[in-house]
């Protein structure tokens, strides 16, 4: 029996093959594949003529091609449709992959090639060609293709210890979160709460089958928990146990994990001539340094903290109302949705019913069309991985464009969160234009058999966040596939995603697809103008919140001594962002998976970096017209570029000057 990650896909648009696929084929292909591509690798060196950009730079960036797809799909199956038989193959497979990566990055043969070509003046490259030269050369020193024999052995077993480790950091939190729930028989525990919010943690109580009511650490279940129930201990209860995900010196404790992490990237950046990870990583971002970080987020930090601290004040005056003179962390969620109610009238529950998801999704949708000229077609000859996926296809102009997966809703082989990926990257060979397959993961609470599925407002800001990364990926169209799509430096990625998000807070904008699920009725213009005025509503808080997780990445990474005690770090690193008494029993590193097992080590902070960037384009968009047709064209380009060019300058060759930052404290604090 054939395998089938082994052949060219034979299904609509060559996407993956989900249906033919067992978990037992996963292995033997990846081996297959690696040998295969070893052997393309030892083709391209053993060429007798004289290395050029086409015949070693270029025959490179298409190398791979069938192990790249095949990995791609894998892993994002480890991430949205996971079980204990493919975490185990991860484990098997993801130190073949590095030992792969390490045999081509440590090929002295390639590399002296790759330098002969660096060398040469290039006069006849274009801008893309160049791009890729240079990028190439600096991935090859940066991997460790000048170190002698012996360094390249230790970066080689540092590398593979790496991967198994944060793999199984990653693995450690999802079953840590898997492993706690709290079961509650008594409804007058959860007073507070909404019917529809009850119904949930109901079928969840069914599903295992108890009586009562189930809730868990997944984000639809714990949120609005946190958000609504009036009982302060099952606040705290449910706190003090996400706040202990990984880090209860139990089986999937991660304490020793992080310790070994950052041992290993430390030893990697010195093995490689950097000063800490932090240096090694920003040489290749925007920030370019540790320095211009920390003093970028110390500003926002000073401008940040008064309105924050202010922030806080009132809810304690509303906490001191309900005899609550100790306000802490577990209180902050219930009493800012209080005051936001009070201030705004609005809280989550009355919008939730004028957000379903199918409308949220055609609103973003529209947006496409409106800015880019782009259309959604729902198919179902693309085969799925779940049941739940819905599959489109993306035409512009009438012509394909992409696939679009949408995988809205939790399940528990799904890790939490939401993030968009890819199946297969845009590239052009062989005169044919290879077009994205592209997927957004989110974790929207499931449709019940009364209600559809219906979004918070924070919801409908992930949907268009992670929509703004799939618009990025659907866009591309460049010549290479390691410079397309979202192929960009790590803190210009984030852009597209927070630039959509401000449309949600557009009140004409809003009124398109703001409407209630039952009746039809349009969300009142008093609401909408609400919610308009709501966006900075915490904002300092919020701030606040990032700027920690910034400071606490970049301070993991930069610092040259090992850790000896996380918790104790933490404190010490987060202290003044810290706006509530710091919880002894809890701490976030052993559950940050964004800088332990994704791939924002030292790169958290761009996440504010971006909101510099979205802020300084929409107020662009905002000062010229919403949907003004020449800016969106030169956005277009910005976004369909991919990382041919310096994000600088393909910002600048839209806005027509650097981002400021005066544009972000403008929207934040007016």
């Amino acid at each position: 029996m054939t395998n089938p990650l082994l052949e060219k896909f034979h299904t609509t648009h060559e996407t993956a093959p989900f249906n033919e696929i067992t978990e037992q084929d996963f292995v033997p292909a990846f081996k297959k594949l690696i040998d295969e591509s070893l052997a393309e690798i030892e083709e391209i060196v053993s060429n007798s003529n004289k290395p050029n950009f086409e015949n070693i730079i270029e025959t490179l960036a298409f190398s791979g091609e069938q192990l790249d797809r095949v990995s791609n799909i894998f892993f994002n199956l480890n991430s949205a449709e996971t079980n204990d038989e493919i975490q185990k193959i991860a484990q098997e497979i993801s130190p073949l992959l590095t030992e792969y990566s390490s045999k081509i990055s440590q090929n002295e043969k390639l590399f002296s090639k790759i330098k002969e070509v660096y060398k040469q003046k290039n006069e006849e490259l274009n801008g893309e060609q160049k791009m890729l030269l240079e990028e190439t050369y600096k991935g090859f020193v940066r991997s460790g293709a000048d170190l002698n024999e012996e360094d390249k052995k230790k970066l080689e077993k540092i590398n593979i210890e790496l991967s198994s480790k944060t793999l199984k950091f990653g693995e450690n939190v999802l079953a840590s979160t898997n492993q706690y729930f709290k079961h509650i028989w008594n409804v007058a525990e959860l007073e507070g709460i909404p019917a529809s919010i009850l119904e949930q943690y109901a079928k969840e109580a069914k599903d295992r089958d108890f009586d009562g009511y189930v809730i868990t650490l997944q984000y639809p279940s714990y949120i609005p928990a946190m958000t609504y129930a009036q009982n302060r201990e099952l606040r705290k209860e449910l706190f003090l146990a996400n706040g202990k995900k990984s880090f209860d010196k139990g089986e999937f404790d991660n304490q020793d994990l992080i310790k070994d992490i950052l041992k290993l990237k430390q030893q990697k950046a010195k093995l490689l001539g950097y000063k800490s990870y932090a240096d090694y990583v920003l040489e290749e971002r925007m920030a370019k340094s540790p320095e211009k970080v920390l003093a970028f987020l110390d500003e926002l930090l000073t401008k940040a903290k008064p309105y924050a601290e202010k922030e806080i004040e009132e809810l304690k005056n509303l906490a001191e109302k309900d005899g609550i003179n100790d306000l802490q962390s577990y209180d902050h969620s219930f009493y800012a949705e209080k005051l936001r109610k009070e201030k705004y009238d609005l809280n989550d529950e009355e919008l939730k019913p004028y957000f379903q998801l199918e409308n949220v999704q055609a609103a973003v949708f529209n947006l496409a069309e409106k800015l880019f000229g782009l259309t959604f077609k729902e198919v179902t000859d693309v085969q799925k991985y779940n049941p739940e996926v819905k599959t489109y296809e993306v035409l512009e102009n009438g012509e394909f464009k992409a696939i679009l997966y949408a995988d809205y809703f939790p399940r528990k082989g799904k890790r939490a969160g939401a993030w968009m990926t890819s199946y297969r990257s845009q590239y052009q060979k062989n005169g044919k234009n290879i077009r994205p397959h592209i997927s957004v993961v989110c974790n929207f609470s499931k449709p019940s058999s009364e209600t559809p599925s219906l979004l918070t407002f924070n919801e409908v800001t992930t949907l268009f966040h992670e929509f703004g990364h799939a618009i990025h990926g659907i866009l591309a169209n460049t010549i290479y596939p390691n410079l397309s799509g979202t192929s960009v430096k790590w803190d210009f990625v984030e852009l597209p995603s927070q630039f959509l998000e401000n449309f949600c807070y557009e009140p004409e904008f809003l009124k398109t697809f703001a409407k209630h699920y039952k009746t039809g009725e349009v969300l009142s213009d008093e609401k909408i103008e609400k919610i308009s005025q709501s966006k900075n509503f915490m904002e300092g808080y919020q701030t606040m919140r990032q700027l920690g997780f910034g400071k606490l990445d970049m301070a993991y990474h930069k610092t040259l001594e090992p850790i000896e005690d996380v918790k104790a770090f933490e404190d010490l690193q987060t202290k003044e962002t810290q706006l509530y008494a710091i919880s002894r029993e809890t701490a976030m590193s052993p559950s940050f998976s964004h800088i332990f097992q994704g791939g924002y080590s030292a790169g958290y902070y761009s996440y504010k970096w971006a909101e510099v960037l979205d802020a300084d384009a929409f107020q662009y968009f905002k000062e010229n017209g919403l949907f003004n047709k020449e800016i969106a064209a030169r956005y277009k380009i910005l976004l369909s570029s991919g990382g041919t060019k310096d994000p600088m300058e393909l910002y600048k060759n839209f806005r027509g000057s650097e981002p400021k930052v005066e544009s972000l404290l403008k929207r934040a604090f007016g």
